[in-house]
């Protein structure tokens, strides 16, 4: 069989877990995932996690990265800043089953976080000394970790899959989402809708050479996708609609879309949206 050709249709980095993501044109892959990704994180008094599964609002929290620093923008609240180079203290907080080392970033982020959700919060940041390793039943054979995100150093979509989701919305008389509701960090061009399932390996073309990606785990998809970016508010679709068409065996029954994906070749090397690729097919 052929292998695909492929193309780099775009980047994604969510420095903030949860937040609104940033379409990049570059970005260094680290041993985690794209560079920032994930790399910031909102919790609960108790260090818990907290997401827009309960505080869909987030996702009107826009950050801008600059060469030294974070900015955050949200309605009705001054702009907030924060340095990439420094954090305070040292903290252990939650995400999903891992109890990970972390730093706390200080009043000034909590406060601002605090008031803008309605509850209080703090903002930490990824201990970048921490190893927080991928689930190995699903990392086929490479140790994988991650930062904040759920459990994989990446998430790669197709354009064909939101085409294909997109043209079933229609059909049902809804309005087409954008790919920004899946929050992917890799979409490619050159498959078809959701071939990304089927494929084993990507290679894709970096300046310091070639960037080997697996996909290893469909990604189940929960209510966050149904949170309009525009709004911060939660509706009904795209999940009913993806329930109808997507549900996947492999993930018992839940609505899938999208590919975590592991590094196999490539941490420091750049990836760039435009880049070329080809992808193995799963037998």
């Amino acid at each position: 069989m052929q292998e695909p050709n492929l193309t780099i249709h775009s980047l994604h980095v969510h420095p903030i877990k949860s937040c609104a993501g940033i379409a990049v044109d570059e970005a260094l892959l680290v041993e985690t995932g794209l560079e920032f990704d994930r790399a910031w994180m909102l919790v609960d008094e108790a260090g818990g996690f907290v997401s827009q599964r309960e505080l869909p609002r987030l996702q009107l929290v826009q950050p801008t990265l600059r060469h030294s620093d974070l900015l955050l923008r949200a309605p009705g609240m001054l702009a907030l800043h924060l340095s990439l180079d420094a954090v305070e203290s040292a903290c252990r907080v939650r995400v999903w089953g891992d109890e990970v080392a972390a730093y706390d970033m200080g009043d000034l982020a909590a406060q601002w976080f605090s008031d803008f959700a309605g509850r209080t919060l703090r903002l930490v940041r990824f201990d970048p000394e921490q190893r927080r390793r991928c689930d190995p039943a699903w990392s086929g054979g490479v140790d994988a970790e991650a930062a904040f995100a759920d459990g994989f150093p990446l998430l790669v979509a197709s354009t064909a899959s939101l085409d294909e989701l997109n043209r079933r919305l229609a059909a049902r008389g809804h309005a087409p989402v954008a790919m920004a509701r899946f929050r992917p960090n890799i979409v490619l061009d050159g498959l078809d809708a959701h071939g990304e399932d089927f494929v084993d390996t990507v290679t894709l073309d970096a300046p310091e050479g070639p960037v080997v990606l697996k996909l290893t785990k469909p990604c189940t998809r929960c209510t966050i996708p149904n949170v309009d970016p525009a709004t911060g508010e939660r509706g009904t679709e795209p999940g009913d609609t993806l329930a109808g068409y997507r549900a996947d065996a492999r993930m018992g029954g839940a609505p899938t879309f999208g590919m975590n994906a592991v590094i196999v070749e490539g941490v420091e090397r750049t990836l760039r949206a435009g880049a070329r690729g080809t992808a193995t097919i799963a037998f």
